[in-house]
């Protein structure tokens, strides 16, 4: 009997490649999506859609009596700009939707819930590379939501036995990312080199992030819902897994590998820098090795290429 999983966001960018690597492994796979940000176009073939609202009463009662084996949850409020001018909203859509979530698997016997934090925002401004007992110092209300949420997972598994697994991503780009909004500096890139446009770098382009592809992000889901774990011990820690590559690459380098992977002549324009942005971000993922047996395999230069030649071909 195959095992199922529901995929919540998985008609958006990373939550799409997710379902389909559950879909590679066997797995049945049911979509949860509101489409407010997803797109039916990402909906791999093979996987039950739903169209409803992780937060809704119906959602709670598609998990509580779907037999799922396991939840990955990305469906969020993703916009840090966002949580900081609305921060009700990114509680409702961050902390009360995972609620509800938290609430139909407890009630349907779900063994495993994999939810989505973010290594950057949850760690704030400390020198990297940062492991996942770094200190917690989020700087936004999104980066609040992202801890809370972890908290709720630690939570639940002391008081009902769900596990819990938190997924602390680093900077994740690839296929289907959205170049509009708030979005991954390398859609936002890639965007303008098929306009032929210059590439506008913020402060002096030597901020860093950790860039990890989004098919090895997928693969994490996978061995996150699959591993076993060892028992919690009731910190938030305990079941965390920093997802990223470790390594730092600075903006500027980042617009020289998505200049050289297009093939495209532009110029790069400086700007401004942006006021709370982070100087500096990459993640310790020594842990994922270990317990997950996981670890990044597509290099920059390798993803930069290939999300570029997917937005020439299919990108809307």
């Amino acid at each position: 009997m195959k095992r199922r999983v529901l995929v919540s966001g998985g008609a958006g960018f990373i939550g799409s490649h997710v379902a389909e690597a559950f879909l590679g492994a066997g797995w049945d796979v049911t979509v949860l999506d509101n489409l407010s940000r997803g797109r039916t176009q990402n909906v791999p073939p093979g996987a039950a859609f739903l169209r409803l609202d992780v937060g809704s009463l119906e959602a709670r009662e598609v998990i509580a009596t779907g037999r799922f084996d396991a939840i990955s949850h990305h469906a969020a409020q993703v916009d840090v700009r966002v949580s900081v001018a609305d921060p009700v909203l990114d509680a409702e859509e961050n902390i009360l939707a995972l609620l509800n979530l938290l609430e139909g698997a407890r009630a349907g016997g779900v063994r495993r819930v994999v939810a989505i934090s973010s290594g950057g925002v949850v760690y704030g401004e400390r020198r990297p590379p940062h492991p996942e007992t770094a200190p917690k110092l989020p700087l936004s209300p999104y980066g609040v939501s992202k801890l809370t949420g972890e908290h709720y997972l630690a939570c639940y598994a002391q008081l009902y036995g769900l596990e819990g697994v938190a997924l602390r991503y680093s900077n994740v780009y690839g296929p289907r990312q959205d170049p509009h909004g708030e979005a991954g500096v390398v859609a936002i890139f890639g965007n303008r080199l098929r306009a032929g446009q210059s590439l506008t770098v913020y402060g002096d382009g030597e901020q860093t992030r950790d860039y990890v592809y989004v098919s090895d992000v997928a693969r994490a889901n996978l061995l996150a819902a699959e591993a076993d774990l060892p028992p919690r011990d009731g910190t938030i820690d305990a079941c965390a897994f920093n997802i990223g590559t470790g390594v730092q690459t600075s903006v500027n380098a980042l617009a020289a590998g998505m200049i050289a992977a297009s093939g495209v002549s532009v110029g790069v324009e400086h700007a401004p820098a942006r006021t709370g942005e982070l100087l500096t971000s990459a993640l310790v993922i020594e842990k994922a090795g270990r317990l997950l047996g996981w670890a990044p395999r597509v290099s920059l230069a390798e993803g930069l290429r290939a999300t570029y030649e997917w937005m020439v071909k299919e990108a809307p």
